[in-house]
């Protein structure tokens, strides 16, 4: 009997560790990031390799009004070239080469393939893993609402409805999107430049329920009060970026159900 019930202790525990890492999502910040080029393919083939859950796509709008990965507002830090985003056209940009930077910053960590490597349309990366692995698209264009028709069209021409979650600091970009897909999954972010001692006032959560399914941070700035306040109302909560298993687990006991990082395979790890 008592070797039953070790059994039985056994066999219970092992199924708990899966069904932690089954509801904790892994979402990799522009790929990959700390082994390969963000937003290239190496990093997001990486990522996917990895055991990461979502690829994170940072978009902006080209010249001629592609829709492309890219963090900043300027090709300045991820390129050869420097300029607004804006003020290239697709095929400019694709002549660029979006991976020397990062031979040259991180010598440890570089590699021959990734000189030269191009500059990703969300085309491209759709093209490349299809329904494979699932989207974590931010919109970052602050001034206007051009971005989000064209995303959902490229979305659904793709076919991959049920397969993205879109997030933005802009409240306006994360409405449209509401009003012309409400069925897909959206994350309202915020950034804190000091401690945030107190969770989002009740009003505040209430008029995002109206739209958002989850709430990201960076979560250095945030106390557990605040995770669990967002958690205990419904909301995914995903912190960004964590890169080290003691912050996850820290995050993971206040009630934090995702993260961002720049390197899931250690995240993964953790789960296993």
């Amino acid at each position: 009997m008592r070797i039953l019930l070790l059994l039985s202790l056994i066999l219970l525990i092992g199924c708990s560790n899966l069904a932690v890492e089954d509801d904790f999502t892994i979402i990799s910040h522009r790929g990959a990031s700390e082994y390969a080029p963000e937003h290239t393919m190496p990093s997001y083939e990486m990522a996917k390799e990895t055991g990461a859950d979502y690829l994170e796509i940072d978009l902006r709008l080209t010249k001629d009004k592609h829709l492309v990965a890219i963090h900043d507002e300027t090709v300045n830090r991820t390129t050869n070239e420097k300029g607004a985003v804006s003020e290239y056209t697709l095929k400019e940009l694709k002549e660029l080469d979006a991976g020397s930077w990062f031979n040259q910053k991180y010598p440890d960590k570089a590699k021959e393939e990734y000189e030269g490597l191009s500059v990703l349309s969300l085309k491209d990366i759709f093209n490349r893993f299809g329904d494979d692995i699932d989207y974590y698209i931010e919109t970052k264009n602050p001034d206007d609402l051009a971005m989000e028709k064209q995303l959902l069209d490229v979305i659904s021409n793709c076919e991959l409805q049920d397969n993205v979650i879109i997030q933005s600091y802009y409240s306006k970009s994360l409405l449209k999107i509401n009003e012309i897909q409400p069925n897909i999954p959206l994350v309202k972010l915020y950034w804190y430049n000091e401690p945030r001692k107190d969770p989002l006032t009740k009003q505040k959560m209430d008029e995002l329920k109206e739209y958002a399914t989850g709430v990201g941070f960076n979560y250095e700035n945030v106390n557990k009060e605040y995770i669990r306040a967002l958690s205990n109302k419904g909301f995914e909560v995903h912190p960004f970026t964590v890169n080290n298993t003691n912050d996850l687990e820290m995050l993971k006991e206040r009630g934090a159900t995702g993260a961002f990082t720049n390197n899931p395979d250690k995240i993964k790890s953790y789960f296993e």
